[in-house]
């Protein structure tokens, strides 16, 4: 069963050849048969099996969805009425949602069934998942090497087949990195598209839900469900949503890809290269046409993404002091005592770091000589992706400079760290959808392609990633002993 589809299963559980609690118990064994790998902060075992007791109910009575008893995991950055949320943090250890995301909202009237909710950088701020305070998640592939962050809890847990599929959030690669570091499919929709309710933000002008899943196919279904417009979010865009699915055998011929010079410099791993190289062969006998394009201020993405995100991650995470959200210290002194100690005990190295550049760039004196001129260098970077894209239909290129590395390797370096987001970042800047593919292998481990479309371009994402799926199996690639 954990090899299949979404579709397939859904199909099987039509059939009646097992039921939807039978396939729930199943990857609820699995999970925990593979605890090691450390995929998850919340197992909901009792609650899920409920849900699944529920969607057989519905699959009786000829009521199901596609994802009608299915089980789909959550990011711990969703809040879920019940069952602790924790972003990852020791900040929100304790916290338990009194209400549910909008995006677990929709999950539930679909139907699908979670069994638990997934590690995750600490209020996803990392590159490799080693900044949660639950301990770092093992890339399946090889258990020395990192998963990618911060959606790493997610994008491992597809892979060694413990989900069919799962959310993540992407805030400067946090879908497409992890999915492309474990060789899974991830896609981050347009800024917008995916409601924001009940997601606990880091930097909210970037933040964006989005699916995980193994194959474009299974994507397009989680979009189907997450996508739509809601009124608790002010920053949703009310725009109708397409049938996902509809279009995913659509023909790619002729299709006009662009590859941004800038994306191939000699920062680039040259294994990684020749991968991304060979995939955009396959796109040509398609009957793709390739163009180089030129987008000269993508070099500027990195410092100006570190001064936007940490400005708002500043203005985002006052509101935990241990009054009126969090974690609260020991029989503090007085007021300033407890504001901060609570907050100096609860949040980890990496968040203090962000929070401190933010409120640094916001300060009176420096807000226009940072945070003024990386607005502005945002709307230039804009500016180059509206002409490339005005050009050709999408962009394809590499989603992170190199395979995954090892458990520890960058995490005393910080800025080595920030790199590791060179090729993602500013998709979010310029708040555009964008996806990654299993491409290939490079040194045994997984390398991802990344497809970045024009606003609102989901649906011909995922027809382009779906076609080359249709002659290429990296997507069906299992890690050993996971298969």
């Amino acid at each position: 069963m954990h090899n299949k589809t979404i579709t397939e299963l859904a199909k099987d559980l039509r059939a009646k050849k097992y039921s939807s609690v039978e396939l729930t118990q199943f990857f609820l064994d699995r999970i925990n048969q593979h605890q090691a790998l450390n995929c998850f902060i919340s197992v909901s075992e009792e609650s899920a099996l409920k849900q699944a007791k529920a969607a057989d109910i519905k699959l009786a009575k000829g009521e199901a969805t596609a994802l009608t008893g299915i089980p789909v995991a959550q990011k711990d950055i969703f809040c879920t009425q019940g069952i602790k949320t924790s972003c990852g943090s020791k900040m929100l250890d304790n916290f338990i949602a009194p209400y549910d995301a909008t995006v677990i909202e929709k999950f539930n009237q679909a139907g699908a069934v979670m069994p638990g909710k997934l590690n995750m950088d600490e209020f996803a701020m990392g590159s490799s998942n080693e900044t949660s305070y639950y301990g770092p998640v093992k890339n399946p592939w090889n258990l020395d090497i990192v998963p990618g962050g911060s959606s790493g809890g997610t994008a491992a847990a597809i892979s060694a087949r413990l989900v069919p599929a799962a959310t993540g959030t992407d805030t400067g690669g946090s879908i497409r990195q992890p999915a492309s570091l474990c060789g899974i499919t991830g896609l981050k929709p347009t800024y917008g598209r995916v409601s924001r309710y009940g997601m606990i933000a880091y930097a909210s002008s970037l933040d964006q839900g989005g699916p995980m899943a193994r194959s474009a196919e299974d994507a397009a279904l989680l979009l189907q469900t997450m996508a739509g417009f809601d009124p608790k979010d002010s920053t949703s865009v009310d725009s109708e949503v397409p049938d996902y699915s509809a279009t995913l055998n659509d023909s790619i011929e002729g299709l006009k890809i662009g590859l941004p010079k800038e994306f191939f410099s000699e920062d680039l791993n040259g294994d990684i290269a020749a991968v991304i190289e060979a995939t955009v062969n396959e796109y040509k006998k398609l009957g793709a046409e390739v163009k180089e394009v030129s987008m000269p201020n993508l070099k500027l993405a990195i410092p100006s993404y570190y001064v936007i995100a940490s400005a708002e991650c500043s203005a985002n995470l006052s509101r935990f002091d241990g009054v009126r959200f969090g974690y609260r210290c020991d029989k503090p002194a007085d007021l300033t005592d407890m504001y901060t100690r609570s907050r100096g005990e609860a949040f980890g190295p990496e968040v203090k770091r962000r929070i401190l550049m933010g409120t640094y760039a916001l300060s009176a004196g420096y807000y226009d000589a940072y945070y003024l001129k990386a607005q502005q260098v945002r709307r230039l970077i804009s500016d180059d992706f509206n002409k490339a894209l005005s050009e050709v239909d999408v962009l394809m290129g590499p989603v992170s400079p190199s395979t995954a590395f090892a458990i520890g390797e960058k995490s005393g370096d910080p800025i080595q760290m920030y790199l590791s987001d060179i090729y993602t970042i500013a998709i979010n800047l310029a708040g555009l959808p964008a996806m990654s593919i299993p491409a290939g292998f490079a040194d045994a481990k997984p390398v991802g392609l990344q497809i970045i479309g024009n606003y609102f371009a989901e649906a011909r994402l995922l027809n382009i990633a779906h076609q080359y799926q249709q002659v290429s199996d990296w997507h069906k690639q299992a890690p050993k002993g996971f298969e």
